[in-house]
């Protein structure tokens, strides 16, 4: 593949691609507790499908779109080259370690990306769950609001994502999806790890009922 074709497939890819998913999802943004702005920032969610990624980048406004980078899983985002082209081409994707395999900080992608400016999609849970409510949020989006404290920290909740691409599934099912933004939330001087997390947890679960 020439290398002057490459940018324009992977923009094709991304216009393909969000058709497709407002064909299936409808993928409706509400703002409600911010307005979509071009600022830095962590857009943190509930995850129970890989499709979460999708509908999160679809949901954003094309300006926000090229400075935010979601985060992929790279067992299963980079298991074949289409999923891997895909996911570095048109979302361009962090990737992470879902398994600690060396001594390598797994925050380390993320850390560099909001280093050189990037505004990232982040799944505190870290690994998807099949409940209304989402499980515990692990220390990463703590450790990441510690290093970086100007970057704003946004609550969305993803709805009925997970019956359009169902654990286990490959064919996606046409059911309407929304994603609601809440309103930011900052990290405490004084605020300890598990009570930051508890109330980053509970910034996305109110907005279920939005």
């Amino acid at each position: 593949m020439s290398e002057k074709l490459s940018p324009l497939l992977a923009r094709l890819m991304g216009i393909f691609l969000l058709g497709l998913i407002r064909v299936l999802t409808g993928a409706q943004a509400r703002w409600q507790g911010c307005p979509p702005k071009a600022e830095q920032r962590i857009y943190f969610a509930n995850h129970q499908s890989h499709a979460d990624l999708i509908l999160m980048w679809a949901a954003l406004p094309e300006e926000l779109r090229s400075i935010t980078r979601p985060i992929a899983a790279r067992d299963y985002w980079t298991k074949t080259p289409f999923k891997k082209w895909i996911t570095t081409a048109v979302f361009n994707a962090i990737y992470v370690d879902r398994v600690k395999t060396s001594d390598q900080d797994p925050l380390e992608p993320l850390v560099e990306a909001l280093t050189n400016g990037d505004s990232i999609i982040l799944f505190p849970e870290g690994t998807r769950g099949n409940q209304d409510e989402p499980q515990n949020f692990k220390s990463g989006l703590y450790n990441l609001a510690q290093k970086f404290p100007d970057v704003v920290l946004v609550p969305a909740w993803i709805n009925n994502v997970q019956r359009v691409m169902p654990k286990g599934e490959v064919v996606p099912v046409p059911i309407l999806c929304s994603v609601t933004f809440g309103t930011p939330i900052t990290l405490g001087s004084e605020e300890d790890r598990n009570h930051f997390l508890a109330r980053a947890r509970q910034a996305v679960m109110v907005l279920r009922e939005s």
